[in-house]
């Protein structure tokens, strides 16, 4: 199962709207965070445990991580209180697999080739905050479940990396 957050649950559409959208409500960093837990706590009881009690994987596109460091590291509210907060909203079940897409920001703003969200539209320090949070956190995390992929290649490239990274936890999917 493939999914998203936020935005995997009709309540993360909603949600997703009101937090990326730009021309919203203006948002504060506490309030960021609550709405991006909130939005995961959902997601796990509606998608990802459903799917898992079906002996189903499910990939995400963006985790409780990207809170560590959009929110912890972007917004300056620190990585362990943002971690806190996800933990409640995950009761505990961080993802087995991270894949970490390494870009240089100028090739990744580049890629977008389209209208930035709320958060894209950030300055150049917000998204330097954020890069090396994801950076300390692939660093630090004492698991193996980071897979860092130099994603400056073609879409097929890039795909066949992480496919490389992470096939084994997929057992004969194809």
């Amino acid at each position: 199962m493939i999914t998203r957050e936020p935005g995997g649950t009709d309540l993360g559409s909603k949600l997703r709207r009101l937090l990326l959208e730009p021309g919203q409500a203006v948002i504060g960093a506490r309030a960021e965070t609550l709405l991006m837990a909130a939005d995961r706590a959902q997601h796990l009881d509606e998608v990802v445990l459903p799917a898992l009690r079906s002996g189903r994987h499910v990939v995400s596109d963006r985790t409780a991580f990207s809170s560590l460091a959009y929110q912890g590291g972007g917004r300056d509210l620190g990585v362990d209180e943002v971690r806190a907060i996800n933990e409640f909203a995950l009761c505990g079940r961080w993802p087995d697999a991270v894949v970490l897409l390494d870009v240089p920001r100028v090739v990744g703003h580049d890629r977008l080739g389209r209208r930035l969200d709320r958060l894209e539209r950030e300055a150049a320090g917000f998204h330097d905050r954020v890069a090396a949070t994801f950076d300390l956190l692939a660093e630090t995390d004492r698991s193996s479940r980071w897979h860092r992929i130099a994603a400056t290649g073609s879409v097929e490239e890039v795909a066949d990396q992480v496919w490389s990274a992470v096939a084994d936890l997929f057992g004969d999917v194809q």
